[in-house]
């Protein structure tokens, strides 16, 4: 029987397509686009590798796309049909069935699976990517630190593979805020790699988290060559760039990165680099700054998906691009469909991250763009700080916690609003939007002396 390069016995799996293998687990671990081209060349040299279909199935679903979720899903029930699963070892029957529920929308056994993996095989790369990366999908920060963290020491430090580890370790740490340990593990993966650009990720979050935009800046553009293009992280980077301009007060450059880099006629049309443009051009319509030719052309693109209820998530961004291009009614018609599937007592964890999280938010997105704030707070409010269960980064969910920031201000709520920025400030002091957002609000309050303060404050932080 074949055994990887960690010692890990493989079914089915001759010497050819463990050579493929091990180059797809190198291509998955630096987001490399021949990712999907490697995989192929391992099915093809071994169509009945229960690893290698595994890999291919978990490749379906992290892109969080309905349609190749679909057809990953058929594709892997063919291989199940024919499958005797006495005859693999028991690492591979939890990947095969930790593939299974995923494919079927269940998240929470997927998670556990191959949680279980790790614990008994630590060194299992596949695992630990698959993993992590499902924790991202579900908000789960914890997890996300932990499931990587909890491996580590069965890694020999000279292992080429341990420094993408410390990269995904590095955003777990972020994302439970261990900003300056985070950044410290996320450089040691790159002081090994500098090319790994989801540790650079990982570090620019980091940034973006303790509003250090400026360092941010200097920090990506020190490493252009290592993330800018060829990668399938190219576009998120790019709009992490993008997050720093904003804040500096950079207009100009948030729009030359918008069209060059997140979204123009070129672009694929993927639904993770979709969101990534709404989300971006979402701060700038709080900001009353009208892109309404941008918007209309990102809501042509997230049409053309015509997505079903597949990931509550992306249906929020969908619905961002709706309102911001005027199409309410599309919206609309978006919310009714996530209903009626809702009626239909679907099962997976979709049902629950839509129901709870999903369409609140979506509602409230409408309600803003409608120009009723009150009824966007009402929606936002009782779910902000759960807003998380239906996935994202901190960074990526701020979209929202800024719609009901905006939302408390516009509807005369200053008791509200006051409350939500001192939480933002004391949680992040340097952060240009979240003084110049105190300003306004100190401006209703009939308080120009503090007014003047906070402006002062978000205008010298912009141009540090």
């Amino acid at each position: 029987m074949t055994v990887d390069r960690h010692g890990h016995a493989m079914t089915d799996t001759g010497a050819e397509a463990l050579r493929h293998y091990e180059q797809a687990l190198d291509d998955l671990l630096f987001f490399r686009p021949r990712i999907t081209d490697t995989t192929q060349a391992l099915l093809a040299a071994a169509p009945r590798s229960p690893i290698g279909q595994a890999l291919a199935a978990y490749l379906g679903v992290l892109g969080t796309e309905e349609k190749g979720a679909a057809e990953a899903h058929q594709r892997f029930s063919r291989f199940r049909a024919g499958l005797d699963a006495d005859r693999l070892t028991p690492r591979e029957r939890m990947h095969v069935a930790a593939a299974a529920a995923w494919l079927d929308g269940d998240y929470r056994t997927a998670g556990r699976i191959l949680g279980e993996i790790a614990v008994a095989h630590p060194r299992d790369l596949l695992a630990l990517f698959a993993g992590h990366h499902h924790d991202f999908l579900t908000g789960d920060a914890q997890r996300l630190r932990d499931r990587v963290g909890g491996a580590l020491d069965a890694w020999d430090a000279d292992d080429p593979h341990r420094a993408p580890l410390l990269g995904m370790y590095a955003f777990g740490l972020e994302e439970t805020g261990h900003y300056e340990y985070a950044e410290q593990v996320g450089r040691a993966a790159l002081d090994r790699h500098p090319h790994d650009v989801w540790a650079i990720h990982g570090v620019v979050h980091t940034y973006e988290m303790r509003g250090r935009f400026a360092d941010g800046i200097r920090f990506l553009d020190a490493r252009t060559g290592d993330w800018s293009s060829g990668t399938l992280l190219t576009v998120h980077n790019w709009w992490h760039y993008a997050l720093y301009a904003l804040e500096s007060g950079d207009t100009a450059r948030v729009l030359d990165i918008y069209d060059s880099a997140l979204h123009h006629d070129g672009s694929p049309g993927v639904a993770m680099e979709l969101l990534d443009a709404a989300a971006l051009l979402w701060r700038l319509y709080l900001a009353e700054d009208d892109q309404s030719t941008r918007w209309a052309a990102l809501a042509d693109a997230w049409e053309r998906r015509a997505d079903g209820p597949h990931y509550a998530f992306n249906d929020a961004h969908a619905v961002m691009a709706y309102v911001g291009a005027g199409r309410i009614d599309r919206a609309r018609r978006l919310v009714r469909d996530r209903e009626s599937w809702l009626a239909a007592k679907p099962a997976g964890a979709n049902r629950a991250m839509t129901a709870e999280i999903g369409l609140p938010v979506c509602r409230a997105l409408i309600a803003y763009g409608s120009r009723d704030y009150p009824a966007a707070a009402d929606l936002l409010l009782p779910i902000r700080h759960r807003v998380h269960e239906f996935g994202g980064s901190h960074a990526q969910r701020d979209a929202v916690q800024r719609t009901l920031v905006e939302a408390a201000l516009r509807a005369d709520r200053p008791g509200l609003a006051r409350t939500l920025l001192s939480e933002r400030i004391h949680l992040r002091p340097i952060c240009p939007y979240n003084w110049s957002a105190k300003a306004r609000l100190e401006d209703r309050l009939g308080a120009p002396d503090r007014a003047a303060a906070a402006r002062k404050r978000a205008a010298e932080q912009a141009a540090a």
